[in-house]
């Protein structure tokens, strides 16, 4: 039995720019993420020429659904070990699978190859979910948990806007040959990742996971080196005490029944929020973004080439959402703030769907109503990955994150070619699509104003103790 203060002393952190440094070392994530999304959707029209790769638009729908079930396959694989094994060593090395798949997907030279090299980028990001998201709910102090963890979730946006400017530079032929600019995509996109993957071997492991696997002293000497960075980057004699502490016994055996009976007879309502919010996000942003130039080349009759400049204003919208709402979620509430994200993007998607169907949207107009829906929907979708995370012990968080994750994305899967379909119909088909994606999203916020629960401003330990957890006190 061990009794400790870790938890409580690293809530009662002023932000610092200890945090800053977290924040930016693993929210990149994200923006890799984005990056990846935004160049293979800029790249749709391009990789059907001859000169490339040759695929039809079906295919091109199909190499999504491979880096989407990449994703699925990694956040399985690397979950149980990032609990098992720890946050930090996993949070490496999933990055560093990412960056040799993401080199390799540049040398692709068939359908065949381009779909297993992103599968195995799917991977290596899938993998990161679990890892991130995991380390950065403990570390990151309760009372600002969830404007930040929208901020970094909401920074996948970035990397959309990075991806797209990159598309307009190295997709324009008259600057570099067709055959070569969608290559250069990818190697950049890598470089990138090369930087973050040397910042993040500063990290430390999560003191929580670090207390409840028995290694105390270890989380000790952590957050005792955290206090000492915190207080000289503030200019700080002391901290304010610790409000209580934990009663824990360590060695908890964790197993797959474990994990089922938290998820299904512990915590019945949370899982079927997570799984609700998680499925709804994630089909409609596949479904919508995979496509996205798609929709613009057929029936607006945009050059490939400036595609990325209509992702701009949209990866723009999609960052603020979260940027702008995520304090509402600690100030207002996570139930509010869901059920108003989920259902108003949801209304508005299907009305631009109808409005697109009708003739009435020209390309410029279509962006914009697309960034305002995005909005909405971004803060919502981001705001999922922090319910899912804070919503249980933190022993099985990194598998429960991934559990929701593969849930979601494995149904979200075929989206990108379902509306690949679709838009090789006809306007109305697309219209049927908008539908369906804004009807996902209102049922995803009447479901989060029925079970939602009210985690703002609360210790991880306190939403949901730690299987290893036999008292707490409060001090």
């Amino acid at each position: 039995m061990i009794r400790t203060d870790i938890p409580q002393r690293l809530d009662r952190l002023p932000w610092s720019p200890w945090h800053w440094r977290i924040v930016i070392a693993l929210g990149v994530t994200w923006i890799l993420d984005g990056l990846e999304v935004t160049i293979v959707g800029a790249l749709g029209a391009i990789l059907t020429r001859p000169t490339t790769l040759n695929l039809s638009e079906s295919e091109v729908g199909l190499t999504a659904s491979a880096y989407l079930i990449g994703t699925v396959t990694g956040a399985l694989l690397f979950a149980d070990l990032t609990d098992r094994q720890g946050r930090r060593k996993w949070f490496l090395l999933t990055l560093l699978v990412y960056l040799i798949a993401t080199v390799l997907t540049a040398f692709s030279w068939n359908l065949g190859s381009f779909m297993l090299f992103r599968f195995l980028t799917g991977m290596g990001i899938g993998g990161e979910y679990a890892a991130v998201n995991s380390a950065i709910d403990e570390l990151i102090p309760a009372r600002v948990r969830g404007q930040i963890d929208l901020a970094i979730n909401g920074s996948w946006w970035c990397g959309t806007a990075v991806g797209a400017l990159l598309t307009v530079l190295l997709l324009n032929p008259h600057v570099i040959p067709e055959t070569m600019g969608w290559r250069l995509c990818f190697l950049l996109g890598a470089v990138l990742g090369v930087g973050i993957l040397l910042v993040r071997q500063a990290l430390p492991e999560s003191p929580r996971w670090l207390m409840t696997h028995g290694k105390t002293q270890e989380a000790e000497e952590i957050v005792r080196g955290v206090e000492r960075t915190v207080m000289e980057q503030m200019g700080l004699n002391r901290l304010p005490p610790p409000a209580g502490f934990v009663t824990l016994q360590t060695s908890i055996p964790v197993t797959f029944g474990t994990v089922w009976h938290e998820l299904v007879r512990s915590y019945p309502t949370r899982t079927l929020l997570g799984t609700t919010l998680m499925t709804a996000q994630s089909f409609l942003y596949n479904a919508i973004f995979f496509t996205y130039a798609l929709v613009l080349s057929k029936f607006y009759g945009v050059e490939p080439g400036r595609v990325g400049l209509y992702i701009v204003p949209f990866a723009v919208g999609n960052f603020l959402g979260p940027l702008m709402l995520g304090r509402f979620f600690d100030s207002i509430g996570r139930k509010p703030m869901l059920a108003l994200t989920y259902g108003f993007s949801g209304a508005l998607l299907a009305l631009t769907g109808y409005l697109f169907w009708q003739g009435h949207l020209t390309a410029l107009t279509q962006t914009l109503a697309w960034c305002l829906i995005f909005f909405f929907a971004s803060a919502g979708g981001s705001a999922a990955y922090l319910t899912v995370s804070e919503l249980f012990p933190l022993e099985i968080r990194a598998t429960a994150i991934a559990i929701f994750f593969v849930f979601a994305q494995g149904i979200s899967a075929l989206g990108p070619w379902l509306f690949g379909h679709l838009i090789a119909g006809s306007a109305r088909d697309v219209f049927y699509g908008d539908l369906l994606g804004g009807g996902v999203m209102v049922i995803g916020s009447i479901v989060a104003l029925r079970f939602a629960v009210s985690a703002e401003r609360q210790p991880l330990e306190q939403i949901a103790p730690p299987l290893s957890c036999r008292e707490s006190a409060s001090g």
